[in-house]
């Protein structure tokens, strides 16, 4: 699979590859946590469409496969989160891959608890993950992301303990459904490119939050 995913060997005989990047911290301390949403949906999506996460390579555990006749990478750093970019500068450039093949799958806080986002580009919103993968693609937002969102702190919270904590019962239970959306999510942006299909993603997205009752402790 490395030799049919190479940076030599990819554009004679497959489709180009997407890379798929979720942000979070290593470590067994930090599996669960609200800010570590993104590697848990990239470990999701690899179940999902039968992707082994068995690399280790570019600071990162990777995983590497075809959705359909897609060639598609997934990559969750090691770095922590503050220099995510120093694992997703380098593998994207060692692929040789257009921004635009590149997702970034990261918590939100201004997102409600549950609810997705698709977007084609944007800036870092204050997410320190997204500040180093954008510092290291040289300043250049043209990526996609996956936002999941997870809520704001209540009250008076730390904004940093409140990233590092694990979810309640019932802000997990919206957690685990909206994973589920974010597999068919990522399946979409595989099969269409930003456009109409997106929108309709995220008005749905939308509408499903207006459904949903306050969490007063995500």
């Amino acid at each position: 699979m490395l030799s049919r995913l190479s940076r030599r060997g990819y554009c004679s005989c497959v489709r180009q590859p997407w890379l798929f990047l979720g942000l979070g911290n290593p470590g067994d301390k930090y599996k669960g946590t609200r800010h570590n949403i993104g590697f848990e949906m990239i470990d999701v999506f690899a179940e999902s469409v039968g992707i082994q996460m068995n690399l280790l390579n570019f600071k990162a555990i990777m995983g590497q496969g075809f959705v359909g006749d897609i060639p598609v990478i997934l990559a969750k750093p090691q770095t922590y989160m503050n220099l995510s970019g120093e694992s997703s500068g380098p593998l994207a450039a060692y692929y040789k891959l257009p921004l635009n093949r590149v997702l970034v799958v990261h918590d939100d806080t201004q997102l409600p608890c549950g609810v997705l986002r698709l977007q084609e580009k944007g800036g870092h919103g204050c997410h320190n993950g997204l500040k180093s993968v954008m510092h290291h693609f040289r300043g250049n937002r043209e990526f996609a992301r996956l936002r999941i969102g997870i809520g704001k702190p209540p009250g008076q919270m730390d904004p940093k303990a409140f990233l590092l904590q694990k979810f309640s019962m019932l802000a997990r239970e919206r957690i685990d459904g909206a994973l589920e959306e974010g597999v068919e999510a990522l399946k979409l942006v595989l099969s269409k490119d930003f456009g109409e299909s997106w929108r309709l993603f995220n008005v749905e997205q939308k509408y499903k939050h207006l459904k949903q009752h306050t969490i007063l402790e995500p």
